[in-house]
């Protein structure tokens, strides 16, 4: 079913360069402002910004609040353009990274403020879990503030599909998957598995190779010099494939949300997105297990794939104080509060209101399984694993396949990705 794809990294480079040309994201070299950069422009996501922005300007009505956000492709065109503006020596006051490995090339270029001394007087060592901040830390030092915890690895579907085409609820395997998919295809006019740009295909794929390799071997994958030409990488990569045959056509012009909407709307059985969608969900005022549902994507049961937001203190921020009051806010309980419901995540502090969830069905249970302690994998796509140099790599290895589909020359790109770390 599937057939047109395009990169958008040609976007992207497009975009930085006209920042670069312009030189500069906005500051007009006023005193009372404070510019936040983010990709946060759709969904949950947008919601939960403008809810935290309302919450700064009441507290700080001297303070003009400069949202800077860049729409499109899970944040890489947002990060093309932050390239050229740090590059350029133009940062904003405060952008958003995703916690672990991704933000490792940004403090290596010397971008980024150690946030230390912040953190012991926030207390954030103690609101926060040991291991998250293990993540955001680099040679002792912590570099950003993490406002949330999500999900990768769920599977959306639609109740009412599902019944149509006689599946017997979410499938719990990978080959439970294709078998429903067949279904899917068989009996009913829904797309199988609904995929939007190309990044929502990487993010797919990492859901099937922990689903399909384990926790384990999916850890160990992202250890430099790590052996991807294996026999069990090959098999992951054959199911892959087999679940790409059940997409549809021209979802590259569609970001995720089109994507997630393709499911509460019934026009598709499933879709492997982050829990950032139950936050778009409620905004499209979808109602939970009547016109979406969900499970750990297939062979991931017990095993959480987490990410986080955080944001971070550039070095050379024009408005370095408002900056501060800014990560106070998102570091605080009230602010993580007032966001994750929203964003559709859960917090990342440990000393969170649980009844601010209470209220939304799946975060009830998302924070609920955190807390019973399970297994992690972090995700490769969302910057924990890898930095941006594996993590481009890997991309454009899946934007050759999507292309060519050379499942063999895939496999070896990714091998070969691994091999030069």
């Amino acid at each position: 079913m599937r057939s047109r794809w395009w990169s958008v990294a040609a976007g992207a480079l497009g975009l930085a360069l006209a920042v670069s040309a312009c030189g500069g994201g906005g500051q007009d070299g006023g005193e009372d402002q404070v510019e936040v950069f983010s990709w946060w422009t759709g969904g949950g996501e947008e919601a939960g910004l403008n809810a935290l922005i309302e919450r700064f300007e009441n507290e700080n009505p001297d303070v003009e609040f400069v949202n800077a956000a860049v729409a499109g492709g899970s944040g890489t065109n947002a990060q093309a353009v932050l390239e050229g503006r740090l590059q350029s020596q133009d940062p904003p006051d405060s952008f958003q990274g995703h916690a672990g490995a991704e933000l490792q090339d940004y403090i290596e270029a010397g971008y980024l403020q150690p946030l230390d001394d912040f953190f012991d007087e926030q207390g954030l060592h103690e609101a926060l879990p040991d291991e998250l901040v293990e993540q955001i830390s680099y040679e002792g030092s912590v570099y950003s503030v993490p406002v949330n915890i999500h999900r990768s690895n769920v599977l959306w579907y639609s109740p009412s599909v599902l019944e149509e085409a006689g599946v017997d609820g979410p499938p719990e395997t990978l080959d439970e998957l294709i078998e429903a998919m067949e279904a899917v295809e068989a009996e009913t006019d829904a797309i199988p598995m609904a995929v939007g740009a190309q990044w929502t295909v990487d993010h797919l794929l990492e859901s099937v190779l922990l689903g399909s390799l384990g926790t384990e071997a999916y850890n160990a994958l992202w250890e430099p010099g790590a052996d991807w030409d294996t026999p069990e990488m090959a098999e992951a990569l054959e199911t892959f494939e087999e679940v790409m045959a059940h997409t549809q056509e021209e979802s590259a012009a569609e970001d995720w949300q089109e994507a997630a909407r393709r499911v509460s709307d019934g026009e598709a059985a499933f879709n492997i997105m982050g829990d950032w969608a139950a936050g778009y969900f409620d905004e499209l005022g979808a109602i939970p297990d009547e016109d979406y549902a969900w499970a750990a994507s297939p062979g991931t049961e017990g095993t959480y794939m987490w990410l986080s937001d955080s944001f971070t203190l550039p070095v050379g921020a024009p408005h370095e104080e408002h900056a501060l009051t800014w990560l106070e806010l998102v570091a605080s309980q009230e602010g993580q509060d007032t966001f994750n419901p929203l964003k559709g995540s859960i917090p990342a502090r440990e000393d969170a209101e649980p009844a601010h969830y209470a209220d939304n069905p799946y975060l009830e249970s998302a924070l609920a399984e955190w807390q019973s302690d399970p297994q992690l994998a972090g995700s490769f796509w969302h910057g924990v694993t890898v930095g941006n140099r594996w993590k481009n790599d890997i991309d454009t290895a899946v934007g050759l396949y999507l292309q060519n589909e050379d499942l063999e020359a895939l496999n070896e790109a990714l091998h070969q990705a691994a091999q030069t770390e």
